[in-house]
């Protein structure tokens, strides 16, 4: 196990590093399309209701390594037969949009569960100060409601973060990916991913750490 770790030690790092950017760059996009779609599924508007219902059902029914293949493989294959003949993605690419994708339909649901827990009330108030719909929301509603939605984003961010392993059927270089490289050149899976299991435990039990303070903190604060 020293050995491996002296020989592929900065290789493994490097691995790390790349699956946590690939870990943010997937939760920064999915915020955006969980606020969007979870707008649509709090408003009254039943043809916004339908699309942000479908996009989240529709997202979680499927495998994340079956959307994987089809954004990598499926999408460059369309856009070639419409007559684009250069089009491609690469893997960081391609694996962000489809973390995005995925991550994005539970956090439409953990920013409406937020949005829901503030009372009706404070958006009656506001609207009767003469503020509209959308400043009510920006201003009074979602503010209160990210109180309440942080340690959710971020036990989704440890999820996405063990998601990203999946990514490695596309060829991203992320952690997963290295300790197969590794354990294939070394002949020593037992240590290899010995090393790998490791690595992962210790960034997801920090993050869980996190969480569960900045839980306590926001409990304390209500």
């Amino acid at each position: 196990m020293i050995t491996i770790i002296q020989t592929y030690g900065s290789m493994l790092l490097q691995a790390l590093g790349k699956t946590l950017l690939l870990t943010l760059l997937s939760l920064v996009f999915a915020m955006v399309i969980g606020l969007v779609f979870s707008l649509m599924n709090v408003g009254k508007n039943r043809f916004f209701n339908f699309i942000g219902i479908a996009y989240v059902d529709g997202v979680r029914g499927v495998p994340l390594i079956v959307l994987a293949y089809f954004i990598y493989f499926g999408i460059p294959t369309g856009i070639k037969m419409m007559g684009i003949q250069d089009f491609r993605l690469t893997a960081l690419q391609a694996g962000t949009i489809a973390l995005a994708m995925n991550c994005g339909a539970y956090m439409a649901e953990i920013i409406r569960a937020g949005i829901e827990s503030v009372d009706k009330g404070q958006m009656e108030a506001s609207r009767s100060l003469g503020l509209n719909y959308a400043k009510s929301m920006r201003l009074v509603v979602l503010p209160q409601a990210v109180r309440t939605m942080i340690p959710s984003i971020i036990n989704q961010f440890i999820i996405t973060l063990k998601d990203t392993s999946i990514l490695s059927v596309i060829g991203f270089p992320e952690l997963t990916n290295m300790g197969k490289t590794i354990s294939g050149n070394t002949l020593k899976s037992l240590q290899t991913w010995a090393i790998v299991g490791i690595m992962y435990m210790v960034v997801i039990i920090t993050l869980s750490k996190v969480a569960k303070r900045i839980e306590r903190r926001v409990n304390r604060g209500r």
